[in-house]
């Protein structure tokens, strides 16, 4: 038996999708007995979406104030002393999972293994290196705990079950006093989560001001979907750094990408390499992007988009 503490990621009250990716990933190993740790000011609510997970044996509580904003330094500790007996402990590639799992690995006194995106078998997996370019194999001597982060593009949420028991687990205590949560900063939209919508609309530098982005946006509101943006667009200022996709922005999979005005260069490419359907819309018909689109079009962005438009009516 294989036991895998997986540390819940959530906001607002309700479970990240990373989380049930997470769990897609552990159960991959023969024989692996799932557990969900839930670190929060108030878990019930998460606590209870993770018992519903699929493959979830057990779902672990530890309800204290210092966990109400998911700062590394306070949740770490008690990560670590919850982990004590597990084999696996798991978290998501996300910007949550790479603050915190790395703390986690140094208090257990252990290598992190990083975006895991396959399981070959129960102490061999396989991640990206290079931008994405290259996969590398990576094995984990026996006698150490796996200490990972899983790369949620490359994994399916799981269905639902009957809901797994729930336990409180012990607390650690002794919340750090070096450290201590002061904001959040994040942008205020009515529009789907980049890193979880299943459809992104993503503009580059061709769209060429913040103001012609404007159409990206209105496009996207039209169908529902997510706005991205390459790194040149970001860097330029058209918006803000947190649509940013790619190698140094968010890595995603969503059942369609469209991408317009956009190169692709390679750091942009490994960000949407998991996309069910990549579209692209660039007036150069050697833009790298063509390489990797199921359906391109080349085109004056400019005048497509107002045309795709009214045939959306």
């Amino acid at each position: 038996m294989a036991s895998i503490l997986i540390v819940a990621e959530h906001a607002n009250g309700a479970l990240n999708p990373a989380t049930a990716k997470c769990v897609d990933c552990a159960r991959g190993i023969d024989g692996a007995d799932i557990h969900v740790l839930v670190l929060a000011d108030s878990p019930d609510a998460i606590a209870a979406e993770a018992a519903a997970l699929e493959g979830v044996g057990k779902v672990l509580t530890v309800a204290d104030a210092a966990f109400a904003a998911p700062l590394a330094a306070a949740l770490a500790p008690q990560v670590v002393a919850t982990a004590s007996g597990y084999d696996y402990v798991f978290g998501p590639s996300t910007t949550f999972g790479k603050d915190l799992m790395p703390r986690v690995a140094a208090l257990l006194g252990v290598n992190q293994l990083s975006d895991v995106m396959e399981v070959v078998d129960a102490r061999t997996f396989k991640r990206p290196i290079y931008a994405g370019n290259a996969i590398t194999t990576v094995r984990v001597r026996d006698g150490y705990t796996v200490v990972a982060t899983v790369r949620a593009a490359s994994y399916k949420a799981v269905g639902s079950q009957d809901a797994a028991p729930i336990e409180s687990a012990e607390a650690a205590g002794g919340t750090p006093a070096h450290t201590r949560f002061v904001s959040v900063q994040t942008g205020d939209s009515d529009r789907p989560d980049l890193q979880t919508a299943a459809r992104v609309i993503s503009g580059g530098r061709a769209l060429g001001s913040a103001d012609n982005f404007e159409i990206i946006y209105d496009l996207a509101d039209s169908v529902g979907a997510a706005v991205g943006a390459s790194r040149a667009a970001v860097d330029a200022g058209y918006v803000p750094n947190e649509l940013q996709v790619g190698q140094t922005g968010k890595i995603i999979a969503p059942e369609l990408y469209v991408a317009i005005g956009i190169s692709g260069a390679i750091q942009h490419l490994t960000g949407i390499k998991d996309a069910g359907t990549i579209v692209a819309i660039n007036k150069d018909e050697d833009a790298p992007i063509f390489e990797v689109a199921d359906i391109g079009l080349v085109g004056d962005l400019f005048k497509v988009i107002p045309e795709i438009k009214s045939a959306l009516g």
